[in-house]
């Protein structure tokens, strides 16, 4: 941690503050230590410190306060209501201040996400500490400054509550945040990322189980034990009836027999690892970081591993895993399997010859040879972590916002163009990419093709003549007829929250 020791700059007060009922400033809240977090919620290395912070908030509740500074990457993060279902999304508790056009960060001299600036009781900056795995380091810090002022008698624990957003707009919808789906003979099954469980339905939406108890854990067991954390991508080994699950925050692959209603951990520690190079090992004996997608070729499931930049591998027969592609450097960059990068891979599918990936912090959609043509190559998007933006075209002319969700079916790229709110079809030779489904403004509307709404939708699966669509930011599932473009949202009937029965 980089020490220094000046007057920390008073917060804006005239900019949208969150998760509190009124602006926040340094001046009121001398006696206590404020920790300013600068985020944007796209970053993975900056949902990496979310749990850090808890933990530390929790720990020194009566000396602490953490302060979410939002410094947004994309244009669609720059919306406050965006970013408040953000706070939600990743249950965040602290008050956040809507940093527009980087005047806080500019005044703390920040320089990358995340950045957390450690402020002493008497309102003096004394360190800051960029990127993720620094809270043992905070944690000794904290306790030597509240020994140091409780000393000096300047350590105050003033009464602060806050009004959260949670609790102005509770999560008791059927879905909360589901981040992908995935549709199939066997059924539909829908990540509740938000309710960190497993929704298995009829493709008509007929509740068939519910897979988790949705509460945050990480426990094997039957359907009515398990917990999941925020799980992401599946797929479906339908020959054994095994559901695999990208169990993200639990940093772990879970799998499911779904004729034996089982759940039990075949990856992962529980911890997150904090190795960047290409690694591997036995399943359950090698910590993961941020799995976020799923896919099967034969016996070999691919990984995107959204937390180290990489492609993923593991051969289901021997339990073994290892990276695939990507060096873990956070960039974009073609050549081969182990030269080249990726920039957090949040969506990946198959074709059976290769895997085509999107690669979210680069607004591109990626494609990797599988084991006779081990190259990584560019489809569409400008390849570049701030080229973003919303434009149709060939190659990398194709202007993309944070892409979450890929799938291929009849030879084209079905592509989540998340920030953009809006689905895409690609072609994944021509590299040509149009827009096809949603009217980029982030609303939920059914309807026909460019005439509908979507809210970041995350996840896609294409059964039969329909895509599904997980909408997240609208708590939805989304099908889409194929031949009519025609949009309609899925009903689930007698589905609930989590301890809540919604009529």
């Amino acid at each position: 941690m980089k020490t220094v020791r000046v007057r920390a700059p008073e917060l804006p007060q005239n900019q949208p503050w969150l998760n509190t009922d009124k602006p926040l400033s340094l001046q009121q809240l001398r006696g206590r230590i404020v920790i300013l977090d600068f985020w944007t919620y796209c970053c993975i290395n900056c949902l990496h410190v979310l749990p850090d912070l808890k933990y530390l908030e929790q720990k020194y509740k009566d000396s602490l306060t953490v302060i979410g500074v939002h410094s947004a990457k994309f244009d669609n993060e720059k919306d406050v209501d965006n970013i408040r279902q953000a706070i939600l999304r990743y249950d965040i508790e602290h008050p956040v201040v809507v940093d527009s056009g980087f005047q806080v960060w500019q005044q703390y001299a920040v320089r990358a996400w995340p950045t957390l600036t450690v402020i002493d009781p008497e309102g003096y900056v004394i360190g800051s500490a960029a990127g993720e795995g620094n809270r043992d380091v905070l944690d000794e810090l904290i306790a030597k400054l509240i020994q140091e002022y409780r000393v000096k008698g300047a350590i105050a624990s003033p009464e602060i509550s806050f009004i959260l957003e949670k609790q102005r707009q509770p999560l008791i919808k059927p879905l909360a945040f589901p981040g992908k789906v995935l549709a199939t003979a066997t059924g539909l099954f829908i990540a509740d990322s938000g309710h960190h469980r497993i929704i298995w339905s009829t493709l008509d939406g007929e509740i068939l189980h519910v897979i988790g108890t949705g509460k945050s854990g990480l426990i094997d067991g039957d359907f009515t034990q398990a917990q999941f954390f925020a799980p992401q991508g599946m797929v479906l080994d339908e020959e054994n009836q095994l559901l695999y699950v990208a169990d993200t925050e639990n940093h772990a692959i879970r799998r499911i027999n779904l004729p034996l209603q089982r759940v039990e951990t075949i990856a992962g520690t529980g911890e997150q690892s904090r190795n960047i190079r290409p690694y591997g090992g036995i399943g359950q004996k090698t910590a993961l970081n941020s799995p976020w997608d799923l896919v099967m070729v034969k016996s070999y499931l691919f990984i995107a591993m959204a937390g180290n930049h990489q492609i993923w591998q593991m051969d289901l027969e021997k339990g073994i895993l290892q990276t695939y592609a990507g060096t873990g450097a956070e960039a974009c960059l073609d050549g081969l399997v182990a030269d080249s990068a990726f920039a957090q891979p949040s969506g990946i599918t198959t074709d059976g010859r290769e895997l085509y990936v999107a690669d979210s912090e680069g607004s591109s959609i990626r494609r990797i040879g599988l084991m006779l043509d081990p190259q990584v190559r560019t489809i569409c998007g400008s390849g570049e972590l701030f080229g973003f933006g919303d434009v149709d075209g060939t190659g990398a002319d194709v202007r993309l916002q944070h892409c979450l969700g890929i799938e291929y079916a009849q030879n084209f790229l079905w592509i989540a163009d998340t920030y953009n709110h809006k689905i895409k079809l690609a072609n994944p030779h021509s590299g040509n990419c149009q827009h096809v489904l949603g009217d980029g403004v982030a609303s939920l509307q059914d309807g026909q093709g460019k005439n509908s709404c979507f809210n970041e939708p995350s996840g896609l699966s294409v059964f039969g003549s329909n895509l599904y669509v997980a909408d997240t930011n609208n708590h939805a599932i989304r099908r889409v007829k194929l031949d009519t473009l025609t949009v309609n949202t899925m009903e689930f009937p007698g589905l609930c929250a989590p301890n809540v029965c919604i009529p």
